[in-house]
């Protein structure tokens, strides 16, 4: 933890000041710490901030709650991610209404290759179950992450799905990461964080309110791909999800049901709407993502062993030759989550080193 996140996590403590003044306030100043440092004539200048805002800020004494929230975070391994953070998830950074804070706890990535949004009921039937776990062990092939709300119903069978099939699953709260809720979920959101996590936006010790399960959902959108609404009714969260994803430009699928029942009723509405594509089969979702779904057969020579000496990401890049071989450095970046300019400084000491060759149209192998 760096020093600037005091100011980081004390500019979202101010009274009336919300996720877009945050940004709004970091644009003028130049970061969060500058907020606090500004003269009151300054901040009115700014649009958004009055008098009672301005004078928050100058007479803020909410440092020694943004100092207990970083001393928490540091003694339960949470991550604090403030929007301008190198690891704050980057999908999340094309929606308007995106939080400016996460409390982050887990050790999966943020920004996973493919990621897919399930969504459902409460009160999920058998069928709904079922479906559930369909999806997400055909699924497990493309090695997805598994996005959902860590509530009763389609969302503890997404997340329970998803470590059975040793996927990497997020579940994001409606409350502080160290209050989990439904308590019974807990032992559950204790085992996602070997390789994924639980994300909130919400302060430690911030409680189950009405208001935080629809904002919440937001998050949900933001952070997937694709969303499937497995089962719902014709009003619930799930529903808030897919017209939240369909605003963020998320595909949206839903599970066609039963006319007959009412934990039917949201998905077959979606679809006779137009606001979801209809599931039939994995392979659906597989098409409409572009993902390649061949799978190639194993290769019946053994495969080259990592050299020795490698670092981290060039051990890494290595891996991901052996198993795609001939492969293009843009795939290799979003494979890997390491950035062009570093990637191609790799590559060409790998070139130098005599392990890797480069081929016409940027792309690359192992020699």
């Amino acid at each position: 933890m760096t020093h600037a996140n005091v100011y980081e996590v004390a500019i979202g403590l101010v009274p009336g000041i919300g996720n877009q003044l945050t940004r709004q306030l970091v644009s003028y100043c130049g970061d969060p710490e500058q907020v606090f440092r500004e003269k009151k004539g300054k901040l009115l200048k700014i649009p958004g901030i009055g008098e009672n805002i301005a004078k928050s800020i100058i007479q803020s004494d909410i440092f020694s709650k943004a100092e207990k929230q970083i001393e928490t975070a540091i003694k339960t391994g949470t991550k604090i991610l403030f929007y301008t953070n190198h690891d704050y998830p980057e999908r999340l950074k094309t929606i308007l209404d995106a939080p400016t804070l996460i409390y982050y706890k887990g050790h999966g990535p943020l920004n996973f290759p493919k990621t897919v949004g399930i969504v459902g009921t409460r009160n999920a039937t058998g069928y709904g179950k079922e479906m559930t776990e369909k999806i997400i062990s055909e699924l497990k092939e493309q090695n997805v992450q598994i996005i959902s709300g860590l509530a009763y119903g389609i969302d503890s069978y997404a997340h329970k799905s998803a470590l059975d099939n040793g996927l990497s699953t997020i579940g994001v709260m409606a409350t502080g990461v160290n209050i989990v809720y439904p308590a019974v979920h807990k032992e559950m959101a204790n085992r996602m964080q070997s390789s994924g996590g639980i994300l909130s936006e919400y302060p430690f010790d911030t409680k189950p309110e009405p208001g935080y399960f629809p904002a919440r959902n937001r998050i949900i959108a933001g952070l997937s791909d694709v969303v499937i609404v497995v089962e719902a009714s014709s009003s619930g969260g799930a529903l808030i999800t897919a017209d939240l994803a369909n605003g963020y430009n998320r595909e949206v699928m839903a599970v066609p049901g039963n006319i007959n029942n009412k934990y039917s009723l949201g998905c077959n509405n979606l679809i006779k709407s137009h606001k979801a594509q209809i599931f039939s089969k994995t392979s659906d979702i597989i098409e409409l993502m572009n993902w390649d779904i061949s799978i190639l057969p194993k290769p019946k020579n053994k495969l080259p062993e990592i050299p020795e000496g490698l670092t981290d990401d060039e051990k890494k890049i290595f891996q991901l030759l052996i198993n795609n071989g001939e492969t293009h450095i843009d795939e290799l970046c979003w494979k890997s989550q390491i950035p062009v300019s570093k990637m191609a400084s790799l590559l060409l000491n790998l070139e130098f080193s005599n392990q890797v060759k480069s081929l016409p149209g940027k792309k690359y192998k192992l020699v």
